[in-house]
């Protein structure tokens, strides 16, 4: 195995062990140890918070220009040691090392976006009512922020957080993956390296509901940032709101995918195929309900199942391999446990199922048909690699059953009628569709979701609004 090193706590610009008993960090493709993880405690968090504060004194007062030539330098080793830093990602998390080089050269571009939006967070000038006064309305970032992330992509979730919470000119604690923790110090250590001064980045990795709840609450911290499952966000959004706290919620998914009777078949197969098996279907805007039209039924299924079967499973470092293990074995009993239940329920299982082998948390990608709507698979989010298609016969009933679920995070669709797709942008309930391609993620554009998906934005310029105080001057002279 390539060499895997133990993560510290990052604080105050100094790495060190935290002041509980360290974890241990598995990996998925072997269940073997491969090293531990610093905890931290009441005290380690308490000198977060002091530093953070510290450290939002000194950033705020910074220029924007000089923030983002900082931003920009830790871009830039980001991608100097994209390789090994993919290589850790691997090992720690289970996908392959290409999708682990493209996260973390992701990463890289999301600051850089977010370096060039720091120089751009503009104020403006209201005339005034009468010619001896100025109004003047300025931006300034909120104070320290509070930013949880999850294990799936512990590199994009959190170059998200840190990068905004920069760009605006706070401070921020990060509570990083403690199944994925070793990449997400990477990126830590490239933003340190670049110059980020003390204090200003700080990473603490434990037991997340103490950490949550005391971070949260505590009166430095002025914002929170949580990408996560639906149920905790609902709790932490709570306790946000109960001390009135900005937040941005990235929550879970559900998303529909529907291909028309006039769709380009063979690319629908492809692109779909590609991203619901992508990170073992471990992603929150992975397709996962798939509607696809009578006429077109047949075909898709048996290539999509074609697909599927052709995909080589196995670690993710190895030659050829497209698929990596699940992250943890709770996954894999989570894949069983819809399996079994929808095929309980009359669904068809196409491809899969099943379990590869006894070592590691391998699993076949999955593929079930004619799924009835009260299997749990069409109402909870499966996150793995495990898909439902069922037919549809006209678009009416499509949309209904698209935005039937409460979830509103990503759609996607395939249809060559500008008609269609016009009214998909209308009628889809979702923060972002995606048609005829997959285009979401990227950092120029908005990235969240409606109704239990969260919201708030982290993408595009919206993404900085959350960080951002307006303050109004009104001066005569």
């Amino acid at each position: 195995m390539t060499t895997y090193s133990d993560t510290q706590l990052y604080i105050d610009g100094q790495w060190r062990d935290g002041s509980e008993k360290r974890l241990t960090v598995l990996n998925p493709a072997t269940g073997e140890a491969i090293g531990t993880l610093a905890r931290a405690g009441r005290k380690d968090l308490d000198d977060a918070l002091a530093a953070a504060e510290r450290g939002f004194q000194k950033w705020r007062m910074m220029s924007a220009l000089e923030r983002s030539q900082i931003m920009r330098r830790a871009a830039a080793l980001l991608r100097e040691r994209a390789d090994a830093i993919a290589t850790t990602m691997t090992i720690e998390q289970g996908k392959v090392f290409a999708e682990s080089r493209i996260e973390t050269l992701g990463g890289a571009d999301t600051i850089d976006w977010f370096a060039e939006e720091a120089r751009r967070a503009y104020g403006r000038i209201v005339p005034g009512r009468a010619s001896n006064i100025t109004q003047l309305v300025f931006k300034e970032p909120v104070g320290p922020v509070a930013a949880f992330t999850p294990w799936n992509f512990p590199i994009n979730q959190a170059v998200r957080k840190v990068s905004i919470a920069l760009a605006a000119g706070c401070s921020v604690i990060l509570k990083g993956p403690e199944e994925t923790p070793a990449s997400c110090a990477a990126l830590v250590q490239a933003y340190a390296e670049a110059g980020i001064p003390a204090g200003v980045v700080n990473l603490v990795f434990g037991v997340p509901a103490e950490i949550s709840s005391y971070l949260i609450a505590h009166p430095i911290i002025k914002k929170m940032s949580f990408t996560g499952s639906t149920a905790v966000g609902k709790q932490l959004a709570a306790l946000a709101g109960s001390h009135m706290k900005r937040a941005t919620m990235e929550l879970g998914g559900h998303a529909p995918a529907i291909v028309f009777g006039d769709a380009d078949v063979s690319i629908a197969v492809k692109l779909l195929s590609g991203a619901k098996f992508r990170n073992a279907g471990q992603v929150c805007i992975a397709p996962t309900r798939f509607l696809v039209h009578d006429s077109v039924y047949d075909r898709f299924v048996d290539d999509f199942v074609a697909t599927a079967e052709a995909i080589k499973v196995g670690d993710g470092l190895a030659d050829g391999v497209k698929m990596g293990p699940l992250a943890n074995s709770r996954r894999i009993e989570a894949m069983e446990a819809f399996t079994a239940d929808a095929t309980s329920k009359g669904a068809k299982l196409a491809t899969g199922g099943e379990r590869i082998g006894n070592r590691g948390n391998f699993f076949k990608p999955t593929v079930l048909t004619g799924v009835p709507l009260d299997a749990r698979m069409m109402t909870e989010e499966p996150f793995g690699p495990i898909a439902s298609v069922n037919k549809f016969s006209d678009y009416d009933s499509a949309v209904k059953e698209a935005n039937r679920l409460p979830y509103g995070l990503a759609s996607y669709a395939y249809t060559k009628s500008a008609k269609t797709i016009s009214d998909l942008g209308r009628d889809i309930a979702s923060g972002m569709l995606s048609v005829n391609h997959h285009g979401l993620g990227l950092p120029e554009i908005p990235f969240g979701g409606i109704q239990d998906s969260g919201y708030g934005s982290e993408g595009g310029i919206e993404a900085m609004e959350a960080y951002l105080n307006t303050k109004v001057v009104s001066q005569a002279v």
